[in-house]
């Protein structure tokens, strides 16, 4: 019996399994540390859920001498860091006798270290972040969410009151109804609240541009119509128009016992260019904007 317990097959250690780390973590962390907090939330899970996670945070109970296995487990963890970070940074912490740990570590300081110039840099990034800077409401809060994380990552957390004035803030001059809306709440809004509205008014701004053009058709349309001169709108029903030019129609008689009149008649619905309505007829302006009456008395 004690010979035959050699041959139990030992279970597989979660960690051998991994075939592909980049499809648990699809986040590359670089130089700019912009993904870091998201780098180091996913690879810490990816550790827990292998059983591996006191390989980058070494327990201090734990022996110093570990076996074969044990450096066989760190030597994968390891490769996972190597395969989700940028050539600069691989090259930057690589060393022959490294561990997991270590290069854990040598990562912590070269994002952690000097906080409060990072923090400084975070903090006016942070303050001038503007809705108009991308392509969607989305992308905006999710920016500003972001950065928030690595001010506390630095030991200089915003608060949840903070990062909704900034939102509010960075917001898009033709926001401003929706912000005044936003700050006048009886219960000033989480930054998640806030984000789901401006998100559902954006939407809305985009329907109501999308349903512009037809509207608009249409009020040109109408607009065409009301503002049609007399003569337009008298040439639309007869199918008409009226040649001023050539006087046709009969003039009424004057008081005077004047008899029919020739030349350029008078019509009700239009004023040509640079002539007045008289009772004459149309008199030509002067060039100071009065008319030049050629009457002869007696007339």
């Amino acid at each position: 019996m004690a010979g035959g317990d050699k041959n139990i097959i030992q279970p597989l250690h979660p960690a051998t399994t991994v075939t592909n780390i980049r499809n648990q973590i699809p986040i590359t962390l670089t130089t700019d540390g912009n993904t870091y907090n998201s780098w180091v939330a996913l690879f810490k899970v990816q550790c827990t859920v292998c059983k591996v996670l006191d390989h980058i945070i070494p327990d201090a109970t734990a022996p110093s001498d570990h076996d074969e296995e044990w450096k066989r487990i760190d030597a994968i963890v390891l490769q996972w860091i190597y395969s989700t970070i940028s050539t600069d940074l691989l090259t930057t912490i690589l060393n022959v006798d490294n561990t997991a740990a270590k290069a854990w570590s040598a990562l912590e300081r070269l994002f952690l270290d000097s906080k409060p110039t990072r923090a400084l840099h975070l903090q006016q990034k942070f303050y001038n972040t503007k809705q108009a800077s991308f392509p969607s409401a989305t992308a905006y809060c999710q920016e500003l969410k972001h950065i928030s994380d690595q001010l506390s990552n630095v030991d200089a957390p915003v608060t949840d009151q903070t990062l909704v004035l900034q939102l509010i803030f960075g917001l898009s001059p033709e926001y401003d109804n929706f912000a005044t809306t936003l700050q006048q709440a009886d219960k000033f809004p989480s930054f998640e609240t806030a984000r789901s509205k401006l998100v559902l008014e954006e939407d809305s701004k985009a329907k109501r541009l999308a349903d512009a053009p037809a509207a608009l058709h249409a009020t040109d349309h109408t607009s065409q119509t009301d503002d049609a001169t007399p003569e337009q709108s008298q040439t639309r029903s007869t199918g008409r128009g009226y040649d001023s030019s050539r006087g046709r129609g009969r003039g009424n008689k004057g008081r005077g016992g004047q008899g029919r009149s020739r030349g350029r008649g008078s019509h009700p619905f239009y004023n040509p260019p640079g002539y007045l309505s008289t009772p004459h007829g149309y008199s030509p302006m002067s060039r100071h904007g009065c008319h030049n009456l050629h009457i002869t008395h007696g007339q």
